[in-house]
């Protein structure tokens, strides 16, 4: 089994990604394999509709190559899929938006490359806002008919500062129990 991750965070030292390392550390105990993504900061176009997805079904989007079609088959073989986010005005980053767009509508024109896999969202704030973009994340596993495992409390933890999250005790306990669910429901879903 496989988790991989991905860092929406233009630091990719940062609050985002000390989060979904206590995730996916908790993950690795279980003894599955993960991979920490970083695509914060890179120039990910966003969708144009121009349906070449559709046309070609070949799990590759049209638009020149900025990661996204490096990142598909990585995303095909998976078993789970955790998205992380600061929160930029209540909401995603620029490239985690497009990089949802992007690869949802792939998805769904090739048969739902996503389709019962697991997803868990993994949100930074620094004090509020977060739930939008918890929401962002959660609303495009759930179109995509993904299996979201749920936490203690909403996979979030607040700091503005490089490594403040570690201060909010709940909000780690809330990664450690995450990664609990994440490993459970993949145990359960690799039964299939």
């Amino acid at each position: 089994m496989r988790v991989l991750a991905f860092n929406a965070s233009p630091r990719a030292d940062g609050n985002t990604a000390l989060l979904l390392g206590r995730v996916l550390s908790v993950i690795q105990k279980e003894g599955i394999d993960t991979e920490l993504v970083h695509i914060g900061g890179r120039s990910i176009r966003g969708c144009t509709a121009c349906g070449g997805c559709s046309r070609t079904l070949d799990d590759r989007c049209s638009l020149p190559d900025d990661g996204i079609n490096e990142w598909i088959p990585r995303i095909r073989e998976a078993d789970g899929i955790i998205l992380g986010s600061p929160t930029y005005f209540a909401d995603v980053t620029a490239e985690m938006k497009a990089f949802i767009d992007r690869v949802g509508y792939v998805s769904r024109a090739n048969g739902g490359l996503l389709r019962r896999k697991a997803g868990a969202a993994v949100i930074a704030v620094r004090r509020c806002g977060s739930i939008h973009a918890f929401d962002t994340i959660n609303h495009f596993f759930l179109i995509n008919e993904m299996v979201v495992p749920g936490s203690s409390y909403w996979n979030m933890a607040i700091g503005r500062g490089p490594g403040e999250v570690a201060g909010d005790e709940e909000g780690i306990r809330t990664m450690e129990n995450l990664g609990k669910n994440m490993a459970w429901i993949l145990s359960r879903i690799s039964d299939r």
